[in-house]
């Protein structure tokens, strides 16, 4: 009886040691990671949450104002200070077989006639989609039918647009992070008209949008200044990743830390890039400021922003979410104010 005692007694030892080796192999994880002499997790981890406004929670959880102030001011991004010069657009249909390089030859290289094409895009961190569009006068901004009351998914506004193709664009008001996407941040401007007009402390960016001649223009700029430029459609958001060329000097990760992302652009030629990267998932993380820049810049795109991300990057392609949104609601989808669409 004693020998069996302490054989259980050696068996329970064993299972207490164990689980005692894990706890603490996971509390020394914890604390290398968040509090540790490595500061890669933490910029992530403080980027990452302080940019989604409604999980902002994840850092102070952890860490105190001034801590994450530091992380702030050393992830952040500063955009090229100048408004698109749209001469620097000169549409042109392609005869060539002779490429710059391969993502030039996947761009260029397109059935007859096509309207657009999608291209894969992976990263180390990230998986997403990129679309050509290859007429830039079918893009136009669609926004929820019940403006200032409600939104609606990107299902039902692609269904209703007619769109071959649809893209979460701007922001919204998000009071107590609990709003119904029914209120567009900053100017919308539709048709050349303002259609909306609504300022959030909580938000910032510039225009982005097409003019009458269809071509993306990126510009700090007033309501007016805006209508007297000539955009036909435009919403406000950033930052700026791209302008005449030129990349935004991003310290650090951007400060936009990693997640799901959405972004436009448009290369000299005319072609507008359409990208939506796919986060928070096992098989995608997301993507950060210098990843959207990269991608743009390896597409060629002259002008290029970011747009509304994580819960709000949505893609639709045919009346198809071909991409994996994060959000709820209905369809399994977020109801959202704004959206890039192309018509056929």
């Amino acid at each position: 009886m004693k020998k069996r005692s302490r054989k259980k007694w050696s068996l329970k030892r064993k299972i207490i040691t164990i689980c005692s080796l894990i706890v603490i192999f996971f509390a020394s994880t914890f604390l290398f990671l968040f509090y540790g002499p490595w500061d890669g997790f933490r910029n992530f981890w403080i980027t990452s949450a302080m940019t989604t406004l409604s999980h902002q929670y994840l850092a102070t959880w952890f860490y105190d104002d001034a801590t994450i102030q530091k992380v702030l001011a050393n992830n952040s991004i500063l955009e090229v200070n100048e408004v698109s010069d749209p001469n620097m657009i000169k549409f042109r249909k392609y005869t060539t077989t002779i490429y710059r390089n391969e993502y030039e030859k996947e761009i260029l290289t397109h059935e007859d006639n096509a309207l657009y094409k999608v291209i894969d895009i992976k990263g180390s961190t990230y998986q997403g989609f990129l679309v050509a569009v290859y007429d830039p006068s079918k893009i136009k901004i669609a926004t929820t039918a019940y403006l200032n009351k409600r939104g609606e998914s990107i299902l039902t506004v692609a269904k209703r647009e007619e769109a071959v193709i649809a893209m979460n664009a701007g922001g919204f008001y998000d009071p107590d992070w609990n709003s119904n996407g029914a209120i567009p941040h900053g100017t919308v401007i539709k048709d050349g008209k303002v259609i909306s007009d609504f300022k959030d402390a909580g938000m910032g960016g510039g225009f982005i949008g097409f003019t009458n001649d269809n071509k993306l223009v990126l510009g700090h700029m007033s309501k007016n200044e805006a209508l007297n430029i000539g955009y036909r459609d435009a919403i406000e958001f950033g930052p700026y990743l791209i302008v005449n060329g030129k990349r935004s000097f991003i310290k650090g990760n951007g400060g936009w830390g990693i997640a799901p992302r959405s972004a436009i652009g448009q290369r000299q030629d005319g072609i507008v890039l359409l990208l939506v990267i796919n986060g928070r998932l096992a098989t995608s993380l997301g993507a950060n400021m210098i990843d959207l820049t990269d991608i743009m810049e390896r597409y060629g795109a002259y002008n290029a922003a970011n747009l509304d991300g994580g819960s709000s990057s949505e893609l639709v392609i045919n009346g198809e979410i071909v991409n994996t949104p994060v959000a709820g609601g209905k369809d399994g989808l977020r109801d959202m104010s704004t959206f890039w669409i192309v018509k056929k």
